[in-house]
């Protein structure tokens, strides 16, 4: 009885997976294939679709917060790392750096204050929910800056601050938590240490991770595998770093930006680069697409 329970519940989530994923899809092409829909970006699209599609009851399969992240949120930080070039991210790594600090502190006071004094949450709560919105993720605003063909510049400070801001974010929810039980440390160099261990065991774990590959890449050329290698290192790296007590966010733009920028350089030849960016390019599309 239990099985039979268990094969039902499977083909129902089955089901309005690929009824999903079909929609999603489909509303995706449209702008490539009708020109009126051109001028709506396709991000925008599938959020009005994914409205309609929560009204009438029709979602993925049921999965907690922490799994969808794990499953959705590797390749899209990982395809945004591979093609950002180091030689621009390190022109403007430090209004990069200031944004993904400051900027995260200004937005959880900023929206901590309004959510106090316009609704009424108590402050330790409403700074909690600060501390949760604040790492924002740029995919629908790059997707369309893409499509406006926005400059570069824009988009790299733009992506390049998303891609860091969530070691400052994981920081300040810790303390933030910590807080009202009485366990938190409020000096400055409590708070710098957290915010370097965090940061560090992403940045170290990923680089150990990445070089490896890269140096390992270069006694072959199979594109498939070394293709799989990349999808692997992307999920394997985040999950690591995670369960090492870092950030797998910061893990895998490190790793994306080592191999993206490294590894396809002295272990890959220039027909693996068009086949591996190829098959990120449609990930992220797919997830995209399922995402909103």
């Amino acid at each position: 009885m239990d099985a039979t329970l268990g094969e039902m519940t499977i083909e129902t989530n089955l089901k309005q997976f690929l009824l999903v994923l079909s929609i999603s899809l489909s509303v995706a092409t449209l702008p490539r294939i009708f020109s009126w829909f051109r001028q709506i970006p396709y991000t925008l699209l599938l959020v009005i679709v994914g409205l309609g599609l929560a009204f009438v009851d029709v979602r993925l399969v049921d999965l907690s917060p922490k799994l969808i992240l794990s499953i959705f949120l590797p390749p899209l930080l990982f395809e945004a790392a591979w093609n950002l070039k180091w030689s621009e991210l390190k022109q403007e790594l430090l209004p990069i750096c200031l944004y993904a600090i400051f900027g995260v502190m200004i937005a959880i006071a900023g929206m901590a204050l309004g959510l106090n004094q316009l609704a009424g949450v108590p402050l330790t709560t409403a700074l909690l929910i600060g501390a949760s919105l604040s790492a924002t993720d740029p995919v629908s605003v790059i997707a369309l800056f893409r499509e406006l063909g926005v400059g570069s510049r824009l988009s790299i400070l733009m992506e390049g601050e998303s891609l860091f801001n969530d070691g400052m974010a994981v920081v300040a929810f810790s303390f933030l938590v910590a807080l009202p039980l009485g366990t938190a440390d409020l000096s400055i160099p409590s708070a710098v240490f957290e915010f370097v261990r965090v940061v560090g065991i992403g940045i170290a774990v990923a680089s150990l991770i990445g070089f490896g590959i890269s140096y390992l890449t270069q006694r072959f050329d199979l594109p498939l595998v070394e293709q799989s290698l990349t999808l692997v290192s992307a999920y394997g790296t985040y999950l690591i770093i995670e369960d090492l007590g870092g950030s797998g966010v910061i893990g895998v733009v490190t790793m994306g930006l080592i191999l993206g920028n490294f590894g396809s350089r002295i272990g890959m030849n220039p027909r693996t680069r068009i086949i591996v960016s190829e098959f990120w390019e449609f990930l992220a599309f797919f997830v995209n697409s399922i995402v909103f």
